[in-house]
């Protein structure tokens, strides 16, 4: 998956709502016109469900919006203030805010890019809040040579800047933890314990880590038994298909069921958001994937 980075860089640099063609538009009516989506997928509502709008930027966000309503959940993931009037239009959660980071390598663990970082996450922890929206991404940023240890001190020392408006306005900051071994060369938070260290040196309840189920089995594997036993640090989690990246289904290493089943024994309320690049040759079957996916997840 040589092109992930780039692809999920240029979308997170867009923040603005999805553009993709509106011919796509009737396929999709008449797509879940005959598999009747809503009626034979009703969700049991032990999963809050989601989908990653870069991984599905062939529909535009209105186009996404009503596939979501249509399989059966009313959330998105990686939105930006752009894109909201979309989502409130259509009735959908912005589940995962976005538009506050420089870039998925320039991150909080370099000081050269706190004075714009912390401008930019107060900024948006104003527009998170007044929305009425809940989470907000941000990221580590590469190493480039920099010590683990000094980069956990680096982050603190900077997102401390920040946390205080976080608690006031009701808004978690969520840091994404990344596989570098094939996605994300480099990336400083790779592993689950270093970002459960630095949830532990900010100690705040508004403080968490998105929880990639696919980067951190390509990282570190074990991914039950973490969750069990740090819980309390996730506050987001995002899945795909390992190897490759792609849907969840039988043709992969992960039972996402028993994963699911572990998660919401933790009593865990927020988001679960698919985060798989389909591999379909069209719109039908990239759809259709994702009711397939929705479906192993709703334990």
């Amino acid at each position: 998956m040589t092109n992930n980075n780039s692809e999920r860089r240029k979308w997170l640099k867009k923040v603005a709502a999805g553009a993709a063609a509106t011919a796509i538009f009737p396929s999709i009516l008449s797509f879940t016109a005959e598999t009747n989506e809503k009626e034979d997928q009703k969700m049991k509502g032990n999963i809050n469900h989601s989908i990653c709008q870069w991984t599905y930027s062939f529909l535009s966000l209105d186009e996404l919006c009503m596939l979501v309503k249509k399989t059966g959940f009313a959330a998105i993931d990686l939105i930006g203030p752009k894109g909201w009037p979309t989502l409130k239009k259509n009735g959908i959660d912005s589940s995962m805010c976005n538009g506050a980071e420089i870039s998925l390598v320039k991150g909080w663990n370099d000081k050269q890019y706190h004075s714009t970082l912390i401008k930019n996450y107060l900024e948006h922890i104003e527009l998170v809040a007044a929305a009425g929206y809940k989470n907000l991404i941000c990221f580590s940023g590469n190493r480039n040579g920099m010590d683990d240890a000094v980069g956990l001190k680096t982050c603190v020392e900077g997102l401390k800047q920040i946390m205080s408006l976080a608690e006031k306005k009701g808004v978690i900051i969520q840091m994404e933890l990344f596989n570098s071994k094939v996605d994300h060369k480099d990336y400083m938070a790779d592993k689950s314990a270093w970002g459960i260290e630095l949830c532990k040196q900010l100690s705040s309840p508004n403080f968490k880590l998105l929880y990639d189920i696919y980067h951190m089995q390509v990282n570190e594997g074990d991914v039950i038994r973490t969750i069990k036993d740090n819980h309390q640090y996730f506050g987001h989690y995002h899945t795909a298909g390992v190897p490759g990246r792609h849907e969840i289904d039988e043709s992969q290493e992960l039972y996402y069921p028993a994963i699911m089943k572990a998660i919401v024994a933790t009593g865990y309320k927020g988001y679960v958001a698919q985060e798989y690049i389909p591999t379909g040759k069209d719109s039908k079957e990239k759809i259709a994937a994702l009711k397939k996916a929705i479906k192993i997840c709703d334990v």
